[in-house]
């Protein structure tokens, strides 16, 4: 019922009226991104008298401080103040669930680059070289950096969590055949374009405005509240958008905020703390490396019948969010395929390293990617095509259609959605090309792998998935809306508007999504774990749903007709046989005092989890998706190169597929660079050394394959999602794993003798020529 006459959005940007729901809109900031117009925290105008800070930071990675001179620092030009933990007024602790993790170390460092004392000057520069100036004394402690001989040691930071159905130590000892190893793959850095920063602002009667780039500012209104000895009333956070999140920003913009905040109140002028980069590297957590021991059991036809699996998680010096990670981490070995017997053990081993945290997937790629390679190599040792195996391996939507944990697997179009992907790739065809290519090809080999993903979307715990929402209409028919979750480039607020627009008929250029602010929308959950457009367009949903029904009745009432026969679209209100303007029905109930805005409000029902037995329903629903990989890698020099690229993804019924296209692709980027290039390196001293552009590879332009072709699976979501739409921000991650297996493909065929690699992830050329060397992999986890 949507027209297409042009329209344009309010940055400039072309638009049709068809831009609601199911359009391919462009971004709302599209424009202003490119143009160098987004206003990001750094980017705000600095009020006057605004003071910078930086931070002091360790140089142990375990140690106890045994005296601070901090004078050099108060000496330095431009220094206005030094701040260490007592000058805390409450509680010097910015951890989200274990009260383990100082805003400043007090006494006691346990990584290198804590922050010991914050330093205010008056300006960046000012106080980054005065924060070096410190002469600390310390009194070594034996540092733990590795994250095995932690969990041996039961050096964690929360209890272990085991996963057991059946009885798998009889499965695999019955079983035809039988593999054990090891396995590890490293942490990944979030590299956000924007890096850590917040700016405090001190405003009359003992309160705070907080700009912080960061995915939770309800958590940041809590901990800088706990910090400062505060009510959450007096503090208000506000996020426009973020250059990039990832996970980064979820707990660990917590330091900063609580700094910035303290820092602030004690000398009541506005502060901003934006980290430099390196900095950023050293203080911030990334992905939780893990390493494996497996023990699997398995038949003639490569179906898995028994699995032991014990994963050590290098959590680093304090819990954060180890334990949701490890948690989604167990929940995803399954990945696409029945398990009968198993047994999954996950340890968050403690290290004297930065605090690990979310990261893009939450423990859910980590889970997964043991199970695939364990499949290929599980297919090379029965001699049967990898896809076979996993055909075999595969939910089937009846007897062999329940988790581990106890969960149905609904909506399972992991056959059909193979079967379509198979055909698109030319799989089969290209499999054979590539045997033939490595038959006649002595220093170049190919590798082709195919790998499907099951992901299970929302928050294991039942109250973070609910949403807020605040919808204004004004009288000249133009809309605004605000919402909990956090724009970090991903087109939350985009698809937001769409649904807004899509329920009061309006069109897309009547709709502005603003800040998300902790003064409008109280108490919301982090934008993550893929949640955003489904608890957060639902809350839109709901409080334009309610204007649009008061508008309906005064229309009824008004020019005749019911209220049930109204009908809202092409920016006009069809009434009693009348095609009536919209802006001018809403300015007529507002002379009839109709009330013209409303809270909306969604709960994720049927969230079921007893983190004890490690069973229930922690999912609303399951995306899936599938992606072929060919790669060819030189044997004298370990480089590779991906060169096709074919994925297949199920969004539900899109909101946006321009938006969804580009977060599968990205996804799919972001995920083969931490399986291949980027790899986090430590000292023997504990110091990170891949801390900078120049030592850390994040793929580039020319690391994506010349042939990349993405298309959207065609389905509807079971369950009562906004537009029966899916989540897509971490499930295409996973997608990924073809460019692992499929290198890994390529270093057996550079063998030729059938014998399994010790590859372990980042697949980056030194490992890659371990691997062809018969070297054993380098555990980097």
């Amino acid at each position: 019922m949507n027209t297409q006459s042009e329209v344009f959005l309010h940055d400039g940007v072309k638009a049709t009226a068809s831009n609601a729901a199911g359009a391919p809109a462009p971004h709302e900031s599209a424009a202003l991104h490119v143009s160098g117009e987004a206003i990001y925290v750094d980017d705000l105008p600095e009020l006057q008298g605004t003071l910078h800070g930086a931070l002091g930071l360790s140089g142990k990675a375990h140690a106890r401080v045994l005296s601070m001179d901090l004078d050099p620092v108060r000496r330095a030009p431009g220094v206005v103040a030094v701040l260490t933990a007592s000058d805390i007024p409450g509680e010097n602790n910015c951890g989200p669930i274990v009260h383990d993790d100082p805003v400043l170390a007090d006494g006691l460092v346990q990584y290198v680059g804590q922050p010991v004392f914050a330093v205010v000057a008056e300006s960046h520069d000012a106080a980054r070289r005065a924060a070096r100036l410190a002469c600390i004394q310390y009194e070594d402690l034996p540092a733990q950096l590795t994250p095995q001989p932690a969990g041996a040691e039961q050096a964690t930071v929360v209890a272990p969590m085991r996963m057991r159905r059946g009885d798998p130590e009889a499965a695999i000892a019955a079983a035809p055949q039988r593999l054990a190893g090891t396995f590890s793959c490293n942490g990944q850095e979030q590299f956000y374009l924007e890096g850590q920063v917040s700016y405090a602002i001190p405003k009359e009667g003992q309160s705070l405005h907080l700009h912080c780039s960061t995915q939770h500012p309800s958590e940041m209104q809590a901990v800088v509240a706990h910090v400062l000895g505060w009510h959450a009333h007096q503090l208000r956070v506000e996020c426009r958008r973020m250059g990039g999140g990832f996970g980064g920003k979820e707990s660990q913009s917590a330091l900063f905020a609580c700094v910035a905040a303290l820092c602030a109140t004690r000398l009541n002028r506005p502060v901003k703390l934006r980290l430099d980069r390196d900095d950023d590297f050293m203080i911030t957590g990334k992905r939780h490396g893990f390493h494996y021991d497996y023990d699997v059991g398995f038949d003639e036809q490569g179906r898995i019948l028994g699995l032991k699996l014990d994963m050590s998680l290098r959590a680093g010096f304090s819990a954060d969010l180890s334990e949701a990670v490890a948690t989604r981490a167990v929940c995803h070995v399954d990945n696409a395929y029945y398990i009968p017997h198993i047994d999954v053990l996950a340890v968050c081993s403690k290290t004297n390293t930065q605090s690990n945290t979310a990261f893009r997937g939450f423990g859910g790629p980590q889970g997964a990617l043991i199970t695939e390679v364990l499949l290929d190599t599980i297919a090379r040792r029965v001699g049967r095509d990898p896809l076979e195996v996993r055909r075999v391996n595969f939910y089937d939507g009846q007897d062999r259609n329940t988790t581990p944990y106890g969960q149905p697997v609904l909506d399972n179009v992991l056959v059909p959605l193979t079967d379509q992907l198979v055909a698109a790739s030319a799989y089969e065809a290209r499999r054979k090309a590539v045997q033939e290519f490595n038959r006649n090809s002595q220093v170049l080999k190919k590798g082709l792998a195919l790998t499907p993903v099951k992901f299970g979307i929302s928050f294991n715990v039942p109250a973070f998935n609910q949403a807020g929402a605040l919808v204004h209409v004004y009288r000249d028919g133009s809309v605004l809306v605000n919402h909990g979750g956090t724009e970090m480039g991903q087109g939350l607020n985009t698809k937001v508007a769409q649904v807004t627009a899509t329920e009061l008929g309006v069109n897309l250029a009547s709709v502005r999504v603003t800040a998300t602010d902790t003064s409008k929308v109280a108490n919301t959950s982090a934008t993550a774990a893929s949640t955003g457009s489904d608890l957060n367009g639902k809350a839109a949903q709901d409080a334009a749903r309610r204007i649009r029904c008061r508008l309906a009745e005064f229309a009824a009432a008004h020019w005749g007709g019911s209220a049930a026969d109204v009908v809202f679209a092409d920016n006009a209100v069809a009434v009693n046989g009348q095609q009536l303007p919209f802006a001018q029905v809403v300015d007529t109930a507002y002379w009839a005092q109709v009330q013209l805005w409303s809270e909306g409000f969604y709960a994720t029902p049927g969230i079921q989890w007893d983190k004890h037995t490690m069973t229930g329903r922690p999912f609303y629903y399951f995306a899936y998706g599938a992606a072929v990989s060919e790669v060819v890698i030189d044997t004298l020099t370990g480089e590779w190169k991906l060169l096709r690229a074919d994925l297949l993804h199920d969004v539900g019924q899109s909101i946006n597929p321009a938006i969804d296209i580009g977060q599968i692709e990205g996804g799919f980027i972001q995920g083969m660079g931490w399986l291949t290039t980027e790899e986090l390196c430590w000292n023997n001293e504990g110091k990170l050394t891949t801390h900078a552009p120049s030592t850390y590879k994040i793929p580039a332009v020319g690391d994506c394959p010349a042939d990349f072709r993405v298309a959207l699976f065609h389905n509807q979501n079971i369950k009562d999602t906004v537009h029966r739409s899916k989540a897509v921000g971490e499930p295409p991650l996973l997608l990924s794993f073809s460019v692992f297996n499929a290198i890994r493909d390529a270093v057996v065929s550079a063998q030729g003798n059938g014998n399994e690699p010790q590859l372990n992830a980042p697949a980056t050329p030194e490992a890659i020529l371990d691997a062809l060397s018969g070297l054993p992999g380098r555990s980097t986890a």
